[in-house]
Formats: C-alpha cells, sequence, structure tokens
C-alpha cells in the first residue's frame, strides 16, 4: 500500500464555535473562523504546505507536528523551528510544563522571531497573547510570515483568503462583524518564475529530453563510478535522495557523515529528508537558479530532477572544459 501524505493522517482539530458571553470579558475582541472558512480548499491546502514543511524541517530532530492549532502555542515547536532555520542558539528551558513557563518560553522566542522577521510592531499580526490561546488565523500569519523570509521558494498556495467573524463584548451584548483577511498574496506575471530552458525543452523538443537524460547519466556515472555505483534511470533513482547526496559530496567535496541523512531511507518522510537537505547544499553552493519542491524529486518528477542534475552538470562540465583549454600560446 502506498504511504499516504502525512498531513492526510493527521487527526484534525475539532471546530471552536464563537465564544459565548460569559467567555469573552466586556471590551474585548476575539476573532472566530467559521466552519465555512476551515473548510476552504484553499485555506486547508495552505495548512497541509505549512505542515508538511515544518515536519521536513524538524525531521532531524523527530519532532512531528500534527495540527497547527494544538502544536505551535507552547513555543516548543516555534523553538526548534526557529534554531533550524537561523542556525541561533535561544537561551530558553528546552521542556516548560506548566503554562505560566510555557508562556514566558513562548515570548522569548516570538521575541527573538519578531526580531529576526524585522517587522514592525504595529504591523505584527500574532502576538503572545494570540498564539498562546490557540488563535489558528495568528498562528498561519506567523508561519507564513516564517516561511517568506526564510524559505521564499516555498509554494504557498496563492491569494488565499478568508472570512472572519469579529465579535466584540459590549454592554448591550455580544456583537459580530464580518471582514474578509489575506493570508497570502495574489498570484501575479511576476510572481512566478520564469520558463527556464527545461520548460522549453518538454514543450518544444520533447524528442530531445532522453538525449539530455543520456548526457546527464553518463556524466553523473563518471562520478558516481569511483564509489562503485551506477544509475541506470534518471527519473527514479533520484528520488530518495542518496545518489543525489552522493553526486554533490563527490563534486563539490562534501564529506557528509551518516548521521546527517538516510542512507537506506525506508519511508516517504526519510527520503523528503535527504532531497531537502540535497537541495539546501545546491543552494548553499548558489548553483540553484530555479525554485525546486523537495517533493517533486521525491514523486518523481522528470523536469525537477533534471533542474537539479543539470545545476552540477553545467558547473562542472564547464569546469572541466576550461581546465582542458591550453593556459597560454605554444613554445
Amino acid at each position: 500500500m502506498e504511504s499516504e501524505s502525512l498531513y492526510n493522517l493527521l487527526q484534525l482539530p475539532k471546530v471552536m464555535g464563537p465564544p459565548a458571553e460569559e467567555e469573552l470579558p466586556q471590551g474585548e475582541k476575539k476573532k472566530y473562523l467559521p466552519p465555512t472558512s476551515r473548510q476552504d480548499p484553499k485555506f486547508e491546502e495552505l495548512q497541509k504546505v505549512l505542515m508538511e514543511w515544518i515536519n521536513a524541517k524538524l525531521l532531524p530532530e523527530h519532532i512531528v507536528v500534527r495540527s497547527l492549532e494544538e502544536d505551535i502555542f507552547d513555543g516548543l515547536i516555534l523553538h526548534h523551528l526557529f534554531q533550524m532555520l537561523t542556525g541561533l542558539k535561544l537561551e530558553v528551558e528546552e521542556m516548560a510544563l506548566t503554562a505560566p513557563s510555557q508562556r514566558r518560553k513562548l515570548e522569548v522566542v516570538l521575541e527573538a522571531i519578531n526580531g529576526s522577521l524585522q517587522v514592525e510592531e504595529r504591523q505584527l499580526k500574532w502576538s503572545v497573547g494570540t498564539i498562546f490561546s490557540k488563535d489558528l488565523l495568528a498562528t498561519l500569519h506567523l508561519l507564513v510570515a516564517l516561511a517568506k523570509h526564510f524559505q521564499p521558494d516555498l509554494p504557498l498556495p496563492t491569494n488565499v483568503q478568508v472570512e472572519v467573524i469579529t465579535m466584540e463584548s459590549t454592554k448591550s451584548g455580544l456583537k459580530s462583524e464580518k471582514s474578509v483577511e489575506q493570508l497570502t498574496q495574489c498570484s501575479t506575471d511576476k510572481d512566478q518564475p520564469a520558463k527556464d530552458v527545461f520548460d522549453e525543452l518538454f514543450r518544444l523538443a520533447p524528442e530531445k529530453v532522453n538525449t539530455v537524460k543520456e548526457a546527464i547519466v553518463n556524466f553523473v556515472n563518471q562520478n558516481l563510478d569511483r564509489l562503485g555505483l551506477s544509475v541506470q534511470n534518471l527519473d527514479t533513482q533520484f528520488a530518495d535522495g542518496v545518489f543525489l547526496l552522493l553526486l554533490i559530496g563527490q563534486l563539490e567535496g562534501f564529506f557528509l557523515h551518516l548521521k546527517e541523512f538516510y542512507l537506506t531511507p525506508t519511508s516517504p518522510a526519510e527520503m523528503l529528508h535527504n532531497v531537502t537537505l540535497a537541495l539546501e547544499l545546491l543552494k548553499d553552493e548558489g548553483l540553484l537558479d530555479y525554485p525546486i519542491n523537495p517533493e517533486d524529486i521525491v514523486n518523481k518528477d522528470a523536469k525537477s530532477t533534471l533542474r537539479v542534475l543539470y545545476s552540477l552538470f553545467r558547473k562542472h562540465k564547464l569546469q572541466e572544459s576550461t581546465d582542458s583549454l591550453p593556459r597560454g600560446p605554444p613554445n
């Protein structure tokens, strides 16, 4: 049986109703997401993408988020995610078990996050209070901001907007007001990645795709041969990230400790970890000039796999050609 997406296996939180009058102190306001907003397909897709992104990032620490609404509020996930994204160490207790200590931890983590995002306080769409109270809308605003800042190529669904009901407690009772809140930006042609050589190749000259594949496979095998490995099927053999990581190590001179990746991955999550690590290495080397979704490699998307391998081919084949040229005029 094929493994289902991690997101589809997770138990969704129960839908909360609007606050009763006695639950909302007089003069205070609270935003409420009606069921129609929660069930909007783009709203659900946004949660799915963010959850899978967080779980991919925290996989090395064996942390799994099962609900954005229930798992983010106490600062533990945000603490680990922030450290993974920035490499910065926060001086805060690892495990906060009581509500006061959880809130104190969340304050420290959010202060560090807000500082990294460089967002003015008046522009913040979240706060310690809203995150700690498991406000899904505020939590999504925070996670979208983190994703846009630290991984701008993450394919968030565009133009996600939801109807929000704001409840206010007044002397005469509860008052409600409807509004629409924007979670992700509208898509424009400017936002879309430019078509690259492989878009044109697959569209205009599909008969030449196999020729390109053969050239890249030959290049790959020349470099994997010293490890006693070879590739026969480019479309499938890079899906688990192992050959890709070994190839990058050979070409870029990296030594990857076996603790950093799964040499024999046994699940889609382990494959995704390997591929994500490989793409991060390529980005660090400035080799990827086109956004690649790691899930596409795991799902054996031929065009995405070719783009990644071509980034290595282009650099090292060109370097080989340059190195073979005469350095000066013959004597």
